[in-house]
């Protein structure tokens, strides 16, 4: 029924699982991509072989990150926890490619 009392909470149902989708999905996938260029930097081997490690590290972080989206108990914290993970790659590759 159209203007019922439900509706906000409906509404409001469909923009989270959507928030956390967006996290998950996009997100998952940005933050696995800079633990992978992160890694891929630290690892003391082969170049190759220090960009496979890393890939295949990646494919864990992005199940962690789609996993934690959904589960997190609420949006802010799920959010929250995917921003502090991201910082820390990103902070890492910002020194690394900084420094001559």
């Amino acid at each position: 029924m159209p203007g019922a009392a439900g509706d906000g909470d409906v509404i409001s149902h469909r923009w989270g699982v959507a928030m956390r989708a967006l996290l998950a999905i996009p997100g998952g996938y940005a933050i696995s991509a800079l633990c992978t260029a992160s890694l891929a930097l630290a690892f003391q081997a082969d170049r190759a072989q220090a960009v496979l490690g890393a890939t295949m590290f990646s494919f864990a972080v992005y199940c962690v990150v789609v996993i934690w989206a959904f589960s997190a108990r609420s949006l802010a914290r799920a959010w929250l926890a995917a921003g502090m993970v991201a910082a820390v790659p990103a902070i890492h590759l910002l020194f690394a490619w900084s420094l001559p």
